[in-house]
């Protein structure tokens, strides 16, 4: 056998605390997807097929238990014209279908979820059924059952964006309603209770992503509805503290995306969307503890919006 035999890579499978996978959506005819993708995040290229939902959905909920490699998929839209009140997981550094978590208490669409990392829980903010909602619930991840009440956010609001400092136990919500709502929420992730004004972002919008870190606790959304089109801007916060968003820099392209990162490694990704007439399939790529543009990262498997992303960081 050549020596060279020895020297051919398999394909790149994912690793530990570096893989994002994003999940559900739609393309240009609002059709649900099942599709799931993965990509590495620390390097640049084109992601690859990770495997199916079980149900397809358009704007699911996304979140994960970080380095225990559990990801959370649930509720959204779907073919049918009808909410989705279900639950499901996948094992992210193992490609695969998804199997059944359980359910949330509503059927619901366009709601955001973060979790505390390693701790296992999983906190849902808001939704649409079609009125908006104020509900916030929570799961445990390494787990399986339905989501549990936990409060409420300060104002009822769908197609919002949700982060958190990691095992520091704090969560924010961002954006939401009807395009022009500015408001963060900030909510302790390992109690019960309702959320807390934070502050506001820079520029209200919906169908922004959210991704975070765990180092100095930066929170940055990016994206969403503006003034009717996709915006480009990013905006950050410090998610231990409170106040108000700053300017961060544009994303490649305008557009409504999803967010995730691989926490203390320092990038996030944007994924996906839509400038309300071209649906993307372009993937971002920023350092979370400096400012400045975003960077073509490479393409997801297809062109799709109101996806959503989640990693094993």
């Amino acid at each position: 056998m050549s020596v060279f035999a020895f020297m051919i890579k398999k394909p790149s499978e994912p690793s530990g605390g570096d893989t994002a996978v994003f999940g559900g959506g739609n393309e240009t005819s609002f059709t649900s997807l099942d599709v799931m993708d993965y990509f590495t995040i620390s390097t640049t290229g084109d992601a690859s097929d990770f495997g199916d939902l079980i149900t397809s959905r358009i704007y699911p909920f996304a979140c994960s238990n970080g380095g225990d490699h559990r990801g959370i998929f649930g509720s959204g839209y779907n073919n049918s014209a009808d909410e989705i009140a279900s639950i499901e997981y996948i094992t992210v550094n193992s490609p695969g279908n998804a199997s059944n978590f359980g359910s949330t208490d509503t059927d619901c669409y366009a709601n955001a979820a973060t979790s505390n990392g390693t701790s296992n829980r999983g906190v849902i903010g808001g939704g649409q059924t079609p009125t908006k909602l104020n509900v916030i619930q929570y799961i445990t991840i390494n787990s399986t059952g339905d989501a549990t009440d936990f409060g409420d956010l300060t104002l009822a609001r769908a197609y919002l964006a949700a982060c958190s400092n990691g095992t520091n136990e704090r969560g924010i919500f961002g954006g939401g309603n009807d395009g022009s709502e500015n408001e963060i929420d900030y909510i302790t992730i390992n109690s019960t209770g309702d959320a807390t004004d934070f502050g506001d972002l820079t520029v209200g919008r919906r169908f922004l992503g959210g991704l975070s870190n765990q180092t100095n606790e930066r929170g940055v959304f990016g994206g969403g509805n503006y003034l009717g089109g996709g915006g480009d801007m990013i905006d950050y916060v410090t998610i231990n503290s409170t106040g108000n968003a700053t300017d961060f820099g544009d994303l490649t392209v305008g557009r409504y995306t999803s967010g995730t990162s691989n926490g203390t490694n320092e990038r996030g990704v944007f994924g996906g969307g839509t400038t309300g007439s071209v649906v993307q399939d372009v993937i971002d790529y920023i350092t979370i503890n400096s400012t400045g543009d975003a960077t073509d990262f490479g393409d997801l498997t297809s062109a799709r919006y109101y996806t959503r992303g989640l990693s094993n960081a």
